[in-house]
């Protein structure tokens, strides 16, 4: 008996320590509306002159990846801005939604121009990759710079790593997703995603977990892994768009992703990047080198303002 008490209050203090991190997240942010969805931003700095970075999350985390690198860019005189996707952190996840890369691509723009949002600095990570370089593409004259941190472009080879492969199947998703407890999903975030698990508590992976099981138990983001856009016709969309660019890229990498680590090459070449910056990282590399991506990005932005 005292063994189960002593357990069941771990497991309450853990649940409390889980929501006040969700909430000191809530409550560094705002709501807003866009394309008919509400959703959550979270931004730092006040000089009205600062340049804009628009910082786009992939799956299955939120603008909450982002939480330690926001202050860093802000110390650097910049304009750090992190909203969540639909179906994704403290937005909506509507049924009635195209949660395919190009429908994620079209509300990301309905975003923009809803945070007032003119030209900005744009970088991407995982899926947000696609995502975020349909919106630039579609928009030259409004994007100043790209940064590319572990994410995918070379879209028609590309092939889900072993952890992604069942969210994909109808019917094994569900069974995969339901089935994964918080710290399953802790275990698989640390092995795939942080290379330096003391910069990363327990309760901020915890945290994670509880921001995209939220209201619908993540039936909305089993509908984007679904929604995957691999096809000839989308990568060609990409590398000519990225091709005929004006503005300069930069390419960021957790050298140790064990989940995207073989797309760097391919993002490269994309991007016409012959040197990118390599990190001590996983996948989650805003997890535990922070510094070295907002270094990065304001290394980049600095000279174009």
């Amino acid at each position: 008996m005292a063994r189960s008490s002593a357990g069941s209050g771990i497991m309450n203090r853990v649940k409390r320590d889980v929501a006040e991190v969700i909430e000191r997240h809530a409550a560094a942010g705002r709501r807003f509306e866009a394309g008919g969805v509400r959703s959550f931003v979270r931004e730092q700095g006040t000089d009205p002159g600062a340049p804009t970075v628009v910082l786009v999350h992939g799956v299955p985390v939120s603008s909450f990846v982002y939480r330690k690198v926001i202050p860093l860019l802000a110390d650097q005189g910049l304009h750090p801005v992190a909203f969540d996707l639909p179906g994704l952190g403290l937005a909506d996840r509507p049924q009635a939604f195209d949660y395919t890369w190009s429908g994620l691509a079209r509300w990301l723009g309905e975003a923009v121009d809803a945070l007032e949002i003119d030209r900005c600095h744009v970088v991407v990570h995982d899926i947000g990759g696609p995502i975020g370089c349909e919106w630039a593409i579609r928009n030259p004259e409004r994007t100043l710079s790209l940064t590319a941190l572990n994410t995918l472009l070379a879209v028609e080879g590309f092939r889900r790593p072993w952890p992604m492969r069942p969210f994909a199947s109808p019917g094994i998703g569900e069974l995969w997703l339901a089935g994964m407890r918080p710290r399953a999903m802790a275990k698989l975030f640390y092995s795939q995603g942080v290379a330096d698990r003391s910069a990363v508590p327990r309760r901020d992976v915890y945290a994670h977990y509880q921001l995209l099981k939220r209201v619908d138990g993540g039936r909305a983001f089993l509908r984007i892994m679904r929604g995957f856009e691999l096809t000839a016709e989308r990568e060609r969309f990409l590398r000519d768009g990225l091709a005929g660019r004006a503005y300069p890229a930069r390419v960021v990498w957790g050298r140790l992703d064990p989940a995207l680590g073989r797309e760097l090459a391919s993002v490269c070449d994309i991007l016409g990047v012959a040197e990118p910056e390599l990190v001590a990282a996983k996948h989650f590399l805003q997890e535990d080198q922070p510094r070295a991506v907002a270094d990065a990005v304001a290394d980049l932005v600095a000279p174009l303002g």
